[in-house]
């Protein structure tokens, strides 16, 4: 199984400024927009732009290539898995200054999300991501070259058993706005092999 992202039916929520050509989609972040509930921090916020494919694959991954021109703290853009306010997951690069990001992820399971980061250079602005399902269990990896892939986590979403989600997002939480660029996204057989 293989198919292209931008020829299946997408779906846009919070009003995403996108260019799509040439096989690519351009996100230009709008500010103090973000996706987070409650944990450690206390807000809520369910305002970032982002565009989503519904999918009902048990089994499947989700590759995608993102190109970023992060300014500003928490500057975000990357693949996420979106089923209500309440439920979904992300992972991105978030810009923290000019020598440090967190490449990092995001579950959320009945209206409160954890975080799961680890430091890398802010000299990277290129990462793939690859987003498996298997069931209602999800594995995250990322990539610097689109070939060799390393596990960020896996996880459980509660609500992940039927049909879901997934596509992109990009955002700014803070007074910002940066460029993303999203290319090379395919859905193809599930790579995370089962554990025997």
């Amino acid at each position: 199984m293989k198919k292209e992202f931008l020829k299946e039916k997408i779906e846009y929520f919070n009003s995403p400024n996108i260019k799509i050509e040439n096989n690519t989609i351009e996100f230009i972040t709008k500010p103090n927009t973000d996706l987070w509930q409650r944990t450690y921090y206390g807000f809520q916020n369910d305002n970032a732009p982002f565009a989503q494919i519904k999918i009902d694959e048990k089994y499947f991954s989700f590759t995608v290539k993102v190109k970023y021109f992060s300014k500003r703290r928490f500057d975000q853009a990357g693949v996420i898995l979106y089923l209500d306010s309440y439920n979904w997951l992300k992972a991105s690069v978030e810009y923290e200054n000019e020598n440090i990001q967190r490449l990092g992820s995001v579950v959320t399971n009945n209206g409160f999300s954890d975080w799961a980061t680890v430091d890398i250079s802010s000299d990277i602005n290129e990462m793939y991501y690859r987003l498996s399902r298997r069931e209602s269990d999800f594995c995250i990896e990322n990539s610097l070259d689109g070939i060799n892939f390393k596990q960020m986590r896996i996880c459980h979403l509660f609500k992940g058993a039927d049909e879901i989600s997934i596509g992109i997002y990009a955002c700014s939480p803070e007074d910002s706005s940066f460029k993303a660029i999203f290319s090379d996204m395919y859905i193809s057989d599930c790579t995370w092999l089962e554990h025997k």
